[in-house]
């Protein structure tokens, strides 16, 4: 039994208590299941196994949590600290990664790592926290792009909870991962688009500079 098997085990036996853990440790940089876990809590809420509630509140809250806790590594530990918990993790590429992400993105870049390139949430907290990112705008973009994660998958494995269960038997775990990564990326594709900051022809920066100049 691999460790994705025996979380979902774990999840369908204890609830939430399991996906409350397992997210806060995931989001400090422990590579876990966590989005095939929030899909799954979905179909076992569809079931009435699980309360929707319940499980939307204590996702969200281990998400932030653990979030809040590689910030704080970062803020308090330094260069020392990030170095040693990506030598833990196999993880010195997504701390290089994290840190060209935060440098281009800023705060967006804190909301659109939550729930988009998931896999660069850890890291980018623990920038945040050595770069002394403002904690209050780090917990504003770090909320609002975890409540959305966990509603996003959550509510696909609730809507989908038969084919779930039916692909899962078949395909095995991964195929509704793919779908949802599918989702956020093609829901991600376009609010880049809308954000991207626009690129004004040479002109009309030439206009502006001696407008500011006079």
């Amino acid at each position: 039994m691999n460790l994705g098997d025996y979380l979902l085990g774990m999840l369908s036996v204890y609830g939430s208590t399991v996906l409350f853990g397992a997210l806060l440790v995931g989001c400090v940089g422990v590579p876990l299941p966590a989005t095939l876990m929030l899909i799954a809590a979905g179909s076992f809420v569809e079931q009435g196994d699980m309360n929707l509630w319940g499980v939307l509140g204590l996702a969200s809250a281990g998400a932030i949590l653990g979030d809040n806790i590689g910030y704080a590594l970062g803020r308090w530990g330094g260069h020392h600290m990030a170095r040693r918990l990506s030598s833990w993790v196999g993880g010195e590429n997504r701390l290089r990664e994290a840190v060209k992400w935060s440098e281009r993105w800023g705060g967006m870049g804190i909301f659109l790592s939550r729930w988009l390139l998931t896999p660069l949430g850890p890291w980018v907290n623990l920038i945040s926290g050595i770069t002394g990112y403002p904690w209050h705008r780090f917990l504003f973009f770090d909320v609002t792009g975890e409540v959305l994660w966990v509603v996003l998958y959550v509510m696909l494995g609730r809507f989908f909870s038969n084919q779930v269960q039916t692909t899962q038997e078949v395909f095995g775990d991964f195929t509704w991962l793919f779908v949802g990564l599918l989702a956020a990326a093609l829901l991600g594709w376009q609010l880049i688009r809308y954000l991207r900051p626009v690129s004004l022809p040479k002109a009309e920066k030439d206009k502006i500079l001696v407008k500011d100049a006079t």
